[in-house]
């Protein structure tokens, strides 16, 4: 089953949270760290895909599983590169998270 149309899905059934969306995204700061937001996953996502080898969904999954700090551990970084840049990726990506989170749970 494709991973677009499911998500796609999913957001439609949910019109308190397309409002919600469309209301934050009005605002600047919101706007800006949904942006950085998406643009700290699709940076990870694209660099696993690349380095590491992974499809876009094992890439983008990791991505999210590492920045939400859940790791389940069932992908690991298997080059040098992988590895470093993991290291830096936590560091600045859970801060972006982080604030998202704290801006969404805000409302």
């Amino acid at each position: 089953m494709p991973v677009i149309p499911v998500l796609f899905a999913i957001w439609l059934m949910s019109g308190k949270t397309r409002r919600a969306a469309a209301k934050a995204l009005k605002e600047p700061e919101t706007r800006g760290l949904v942006y950085a937001t998406v643009l700290i996953l699709a940076f990870g996502a694209v660099f696993y895909r690349i380095v590491e080898g992974w499809t876009w969904v094992d890439s983008l999954y990791f991505a999210v599983v590492t920045l939400t700090t859940v790791g389940y551990g069932d992908l690991t970084p298997q080059t040098d590169a992988g590895k470093l840049f993991t290291i830096f990726y936590i560091l600045v990506g859970l801060g972006i998270l982080g604030s998202f989170v704290r801006l969404i749970a805000k409302d």
